[in-house]
């Protein structure tokens, strides 16, 4: 058996807790291990930041860049966001349960599984993002633009879509019980891509008898 490697281990950082945080510079770097809880950041640089096992509880996100971020198994949970940027951002089974997102830009944002259940997105403009196998139970989207979006694999059971717009989106494999055709408008659907398994759920929502 080889000898324990003796090399000292770092230590995650502090937990910190009810701090405020104005202006900061983060700029490329590594989150992994931090731990926030009902702190609030205010127009700080998150630009290229990294990491992994960060967690955020309860707090509050504004004007916070977080461009071209590269995060894994990262917790915001709880948390409230207000013009924040995700221009590029990567999301990797990260965690957003309950958190609210008012006035926030998305261009180009990848989630990629995670649970992002309870997430308020009302208006969101998320036209050409990426949601691949994330789990969006109950999620508040309403009114938001979700044109040219790949929504794959995700989990929209329970989520509020009223006024969604859904042109030219990909929802193969999305769970879209929550969709009301009926009292949707017809053009935010307009080359919207499904599977045979939704377009059968679609039709017997709309009283389609499928023989």
């Amino acid at each position: 058996m080889p000898a324990p490697d003796p090399t000292p281990r770092p230590e995650d950082p502090a937990p910190v807790t009810g701090e405020t945080l104005r202006g900061d510079d983060w700029y490329g770097r590594d989150l992994t291990g931090l731990a926030y809880t009902a702190c609030d950041f205010y127009d700080t640089d998150w630009t290229e930041t990294t990491g992994s096992g960060a967690r955020f509880d309860r707090c509050t996100f504004s004007g916070v860049r977080f461009n071209v971020s590269r995060l894994t198994a990262t917790a915001f949970t709880h948390c409230e966001f207000r013009r924040c940027s995700f221009f590029d951002a990567q999301l990797d089974q990260c965690k957003a349960v309950g958190s609210t997102f008012d006035d926030c830009s998305f261009q180009l944002l990848r989630m990629t599984g995670g649970d992002w259940s309870f997430t308020s997105f009302p208006r969101a403009d998320l036209r050409k993002a990426t949601l691949d196998g994330v789990r969006m139970r109950e999620a508040d989207l309403r009114g938001a633009r979700l044109d040219e979006a790949v929504v794959t694999g995700t989990d929209l059971s329970g989520a509020l879509l009223a006024g969604v717009s859904l042109t030219d989106a990909d929802l193969r494999g999305s769970d879209l019980t929550s969709l009301d055709a009926h009292t949707l408008d017809r053009t935010a659907l307009a080359g919207a891509r499904i599977d045979p398994v939704q377009a059968v759920g679609i039709a017997v929502g709309m009283g389609f008898e499928v023989a």
